[in-house]
């Protein structure tokens, strides 16, 4: 891989990801019928410099703020959601490594971001009591180093990385993130992903035998959740950001469709079906569904802004909720509009070689990565109580 262009700053970044999202727009649908995995486009990413925004000034990276990375990531998975969600985790082991990375570690994973190499994910695990009981072990060997074991399920961007960070808990019992490159021996990438939905993120499978880790390559996570964060903050905006994309996307497929494919209701007695005051009703609608998500999004990014500026507990805590808000706000509509598509289109906005039901596939799926009746109920304690929500990662 060549080197990767640094951006330089703000808008730079979001002229650069409205180009690209442009182009990955025009194939996504064959993709996702063909469930072609996206590398070339992966590669695309990385050589653009997006994948470097969030390094800190201080290491030569543009450092750009939460509200441009949510937009970022909206713009994407507006034209390919699979596509969007494969960097996600990349951004939160970034994050991992500016919150409890030493100076060396820093310097070391800043500089290999900035020249375009990827971070992975292995972080969930399957069969176990919930998805916070990770079993992955990192033991300690004399000489200080460590030996990974486990097995890894919903690794996304494992199979794309060049660095892959595994959640495990060390012989303490706390959590730790270590940092395996992609080809270190007894590690290794299943590409057994068979989602309904986000076909080509090749979240799959990872499995780790008695991995040699080095102890320079491992972070205490444990650490971050010890006073106020914002690292399940900034990983949800992530997620909110994808499923307003998704709605955003789904209707502007829509809008087109209707717009020179379907045929008026000849009850309407309208010529076209644009026309037509019961469909303009319905866009109305989801119109305002899809506004509501991106003004919740953009409040949200700003929080966390906000409190990465001034970091308290009640900073935090502002920037969690309104993050959930901006999440169940934008997954509802994700789901939503994606299934009101073929309302409005038509029969024919069914068929299956127009692939306009990845929207729906691709919100429904996404939107099960953790309940929003949780964020719902966190969200109103907050309100009512003033309850400020738990650190764990997940808010």
């Amino acid at each position: 891989m060549s080197a990767a262009t640094v951006i330089a700053g703000d808008a730079e970044a979001l002229a650069v990801a409205a180009e690209l999202a442009a182009d990955f727009r025009k194939d996504a649908a064959e993709r996702d019928a063909r469930r072609r995995l996206p590398q070339a486009e992966v590669e695309r990413l990385s050589a653009s410099g997006l994948l470097a925004v969030t390094v800190p000034a201080e290491f030569g990276g543009p450092d750009v703020g939460a509200e441009t990375l949510a937009e970022i990531f909206r713009l994407l998975a507006a034209a390919d959601a699979s596509l969007a969600q494969i960097p996600q985790s990349h951004f939160v082991y970034v994050n991992v490594l500016r919150r409890q990375g030493s100076r060396r570690q820093q310097e070391f994973f800043f500089g290999e971001v900035l020249r375009g190499k990827r971070f992975g994910n292995a972080q969930s695990e399957a069969g176990t009591r919930h998805v916070q009981d990770i079993r992955t072990r990192l033991a300690r060997r004399p000489d200080g180093s460590y030996v990974l074991d486990g097995v890894k399920h919903y690794s996304t961007g494992a199979l794309f990385a060049d660095w892959i960070p595994v959640l495990a808990r060390a012989d303490d019992d706390h959590l730790h993130v270590a940092y395996i490159p992609r080809d270190a021996p007894g590690l290794t990438v299943v590409d057994d992903w068979d989602g309904m939905g986000q076909r080509t993120t090749a979240s799959g499978t990872v499995r780790l035998e008695s991995v040699r880790v080095p102890a320079d390559r491992v972070v205490p996570h444990h650490l971050t959740f010890r006073g106020p964060q914002l690292h399940g903050a900034v990983a949800q905006l992530l997620h909110a950001a994808i499923d307003a994309g998704i709605a955003y996307g789904a209707m502007a497929e829509a809008v087109e469709f209707v717009r020179t494919k379907s045929r008026p209701w000849f009850e309407s007695g309208f010529e076209t079906a644009a026309e037509d005051p019961l469909l303009i009703q319905r866009f109305g609608e989801l119109a305002i569904r899809v506004r509501a998500a991106e003004a919740l999004l953009r409040e949200a990014a700003r929080a966390v802004d906000a409190a990465r500026a001034g970091l308290t507990d009640d900073t935090a805590a502002e920037a969690s909720i309104a993050v959930a808000a901006a999440k169940v706000t934008a997954a509802e509509a994700a789901v939503e509009v994606g299934s009101a598509l073929f309302e409005v289109a038509g029969t024919r906005s069914a068929l299956d070689s127009l692939g306009m039901h990845r929207h729906w596939r691709d919100a429904r799926t996404h939107t099960l990565h953790d309940p929003a009746r949780w964020k719902v109920q966190h969200i109103g304690r907050y309100v009512l109580n003033g309850t400020r929500p738990p650190r764990h990662g997940l808010l």
